[in-house]
């Protein structure tokens, strides 16, 4: 499968054939049709399991103890994680799940906006203790952070020697502490 993501990312899913994917993995294309009955069902498999992944981390964490800080700063973390383990796969919910069919496609913008929902409820939360003034438009603050984590996998390709732990702290202190120190 990450043959396939990589493909996807690299060429696009639509550009991407079978015989491209049986290549990657030095098989004959027939040899893989005993595997997998199309390239439909290989983005199906990588996009339903990065929706699955952040669906069940999404649950964990808010169903967790900790305060709305924690559970935002949990997401950032989450985030992270899955794409240094994922980055293939996650370049592809930028763009590619246009190509799911049905019912997948709609699988998958169901889970994409609950878990959007749930993460703006978190944000809602810090708002309302007063973490996040009262003046800041919370869908855009949504819409920010996790436009930059979307396309976390990009910078990470091109700066791959920070540490997990470093991209976090970063990340959590520039997408949720800010840039300017008043």
């Amino acid at each position: 499968m990450e043959r396939s993501a990589f493909l996807f990312r690299k060429r696009g899913y639509a550009a991407t054939s079978m015989q491209d994917i049986a290549e990657s993995m030095e098989m004959k294309a027939a040899s893989l049709y005993n595997h997998i009955a199309s390239k439909q069902e290989i983005l199906q498999e990588l996009l339903m399991g990065i929706a699955e992944a952040f669906t069940r981390g999404m649950e964990e964490i808010r169903q967790s103890s900790l305060d709305a800080e924690s559970k935002l700063e949990a997401l950032v973390s989450l985030h992270v994680q899955l794409t240094l383990e994922n980055s293939d796969s996650i370049a592809l919910i930028t763009g590619e799940w246009v190509h799911l069919s049905e019912p997948q496609l709609s699988e998958y913008k169901k889970q994409r906006s609950t878990y959007e929902k749930r993460f703006l409820k978190i944000l809602n939360d810090c708002q309302e203790i007063g973490l996040i003034g009262d003046k800041v438009n919370i869908n855009l603050a949504l819409y920010s952070i996790l436009s930059s984590l979307h396309w976390l996998y990009s910078w990470h390709h091109k700066h791959p020697k920070i540490s997990r732990i470093e991209l976090e702290h970063q990340l959590k202190m520039v997408l949720l502490k800010g840039l300017i120190v008043e």
